[in-house]
């Protein structure tokens, strides 16, 4: 199992209620799995306590069977972790910034240059690779956070709404990563509103609303059935619309 995230809830600040409890989930080798939910659901709460960013007060976080509170330093080797919110250094050009993810991963040279040869193909930055972050749009300062991400080859890539303002293009170019990564028996964890790309993507995925897990969805056998998942989703989430 590459993520196991057990019983999980976490709280902000002195708030009595929680903000995220009872989360139960998985990644398994090959597996891209989604989390769904209306916005303030707690998706990126849920995201950023499995990746150490939120301390949470139940439950357990395994990667790669390293709990994240006992070895975090071990479980956070094993994964690639793309926000919502760009965190990039901008005066640096994009190679800069992906030789400086590759030394706190501590890749070797050989295998740092053999990554960005297959990310430079898939991606096709081009020469723009060594030009300054701030000087991109913001679907090259995507990729560049993508190739930085796993420029360590993680077992679990790690993405909160990945497909959020991205040309067609370039999403495409995304998906297509999400696929080869799996395949290679790595796992893919990412949030998203957009719930045809799930539906087209997923092994499984995950209905998070007002806090609580409330589903777990084989999209495989969903799909088998001919069901559609924006249906579903706001009928057990007894919404309007997605916002």
């Amino acid at each position: 199992m590459i993520l196991e995230v057990c019983d999980l809830a976490k709280k902000y600040n002195k708030n009595s209620n929680y903000t995220i409890s009872d989360i139960n989930m998985c990644v398994k080798e090959g597996e891209i799995v989604g989390i769904v939910g209306h916005n303030g659901a707690g998706k990126s709460t849920t995201i950023k306590s499995i990746c150490g960013m939120h301390p949470y007060e139940k439950g357990t976080i395994k990667i790669c069977d390293y709990d994240l509170q006992k070895e975090p330093i071990k479980a956070k080797m094993n994964f690639g972790y793309v926000p919502d919110e760009f965190s990039l250094y901008e005066k640096m050009t994009g190679m800069e910034f992906i030789n400086f993810m590759a030394d706190i991963y501590k890749v070797s040279t050989e295998e740092r240059i053999k990554q960005v040869n297959e990310f430079q193909k898939l991606f096709q930055l081009g020469p723009s690779i060594n030009k300054t972050i701030r000087t991109y749009s913001h679907g090259m300062k995507q990729k560049i956070s993508i190739m930085a991400a796993l420029i360590h080859n993680p077992k679990l890539f790690i993405l909160d709404e990945p497909m959020v303002g991205l040309d067609p293009y370039t999403s495409n170019q995304v998906k297509e990563y999400f696929k080869i990564h799996a395949k290679r028996g790595n796992g893919v964890l990412f949030s998203s509103h957009n719930l045809d790309v799930v539906q087209k993507l997923c092994e499984r995925c995950y209905v998070i609303d007002q806090g609580k897990l409330i589903k777990e969805i084989d999209i495989i056998e969903f799909n088998k059935k001919g069901q559609d998942l924006e249906k579903y989703f706001l009928e057990i989430t007894k919404r309007e619309a997605l916002v």
